[in-house]
């Protein structure tokens, strides 16, 4: 079957570290084009690739059936809009959009004009995410009552990157980071019902938002999700406490620091995490207290685009729709209301 051309709309740390690597040794896909305004760093690395300089002679090119659009965040919705008006399927990073305007405005175009949306949060295949999943489908905890998933970071020195530290939509630690957990608890738990949200600034000149401390407000449980760029010695990023017992596990996904380290993902236990990281599960069984460590699951950001392939050529489920990017949004939009009125928002 005829590969999909792909062109990446950036080559910088997404596109040489997420997106690349997997569409090149996927052999479903061809890495066919790249956007770079000047340089030709893609072009380096992959020799076959073809170079754009604008958006416009990228989506002008008819070889070109899917695009990722993975530039700054306040640029999501006017690249994606482009993309889709020229009749290509589109990949666009997370967070979705800057607003749920913005979001729903993508979904109806997408549909008017027949082609693929999907939103890459790919943090939904990180080890230890699929691990707690699984342990939270096998029901070993019981009834849930709290949750706590952090994202914590130790980097008190602002981004190199202008976009990145720039007070404009879209921007700071709970679009970045946030998407990424919110994704993940509505994929455990679902639309919650209410939120609050404190939200603040802590690295020195920093002109964004780069903590959150946010709950998530269920029908009989709990989820907070929390950030911050001052965790040298960080806490375990998923705890769940449940009526029969807890499950502990550190946020240990090795994906991304192989990728960075030159990895390609069709390597040898891929996604395998060090048996350092294994999860602690203590909860009761058949009238058993159980204590034991949990081996993790690996982790592989290629099984979304092997579905990604799968709904464009054969029209099956699209892995992570407009509707779950938007559903983030939505939180994300709540929880900056609840910062700004000082009180809990119901959604």
């Amino acid at each position: 079957m005829k590969k999909i051309n792909t062109a990446l709309c950036s080559f910088g740390m997404s596109g040489v570290v997420f997106h690349a690597p997997f569409i090149h040794v996927n052999e479903n896909f061809n890495l066919y084009g790249v956007l770079e305004r000047s340089k030709n760093l893609c072009q380096k690395k992959y020799s076959d690739v073809k170079t754009f300089r604008t958006l416009e002679t990228l989506l002008n090119d008819s070889n070109i059936e899917l695009v990722i659009v993975n530039t700054p965040n306040i640029t999501h919705f006017d690249f994606t809009k482009k993309t889709i008006l020229a009749g290509k399927h589109v990949i666009v990073e997370k967070p979705f959009t800057a607003s749920v305007k913005q979001a729903t405005e993508l979904i109806e175009l997408a549909k008017e004009n027949n082609v693929m949306l999907s939103v890459y949060h790919n943090r939904r295949y990180d080890s230890d995410f699929l691990t707690v999943k699984n342990v939270l489908d096998k029901k070993l905890l019981g009834t849930i009552v709290e949750a706590e998933f952090h994202y914590d970071r130790y980097t008190p020195e602002l981004s190199y990157k202008a976009h990145k530290e720039s007070p404009t939509e879209a921007v700071g630690s709970l679009f970045d980071l946030g998407s990424h957990l919110i994704d993940q608890s509505i994929q455990l738990f679902g639309m919650p019902l209410a939120v609050s949200g404190d939200l603040d600034t802590y690295r020195p000149n920093s002109k964004v938002v780069d903590y959150f401390d946010v709950k998530l407000f269920y029908q009989s449980h709990r989820v907070v999700l929390k950030s911050t760029y001052f965790a040298r010695e960080p806490i375990p990023g998923n705890i769940i406490h449940g009526r029969k017992g807890s499950f502990i596990k550190s946020k240990a996904d090795v994906q991304e620091i192989n990728l960075m380290s030159g990895k390609l993902p069709n390597t040898i236990n891929w996604g395998e995490e060090s048996t350092n990281e294994k999860g602690f599960l203590h909860t009761e069984k058949d009238g058993k207290i159980i204590k034991e460590n949990i081996t993790s699951l690996k982790g592989n950001y290629m099984v979304y685009y092997d579905a990604i392939f799968n709904a464009i050529k054969f029209n099956k489920t699209v892995p992570i729709t407009g509707y779950e990017g938007l559903n983030v949004i939505k939180i994300i939009e709540a929880i900056l209301k609840s910062n700004r009125l000082n009180k809990k928002v119901t959604l």
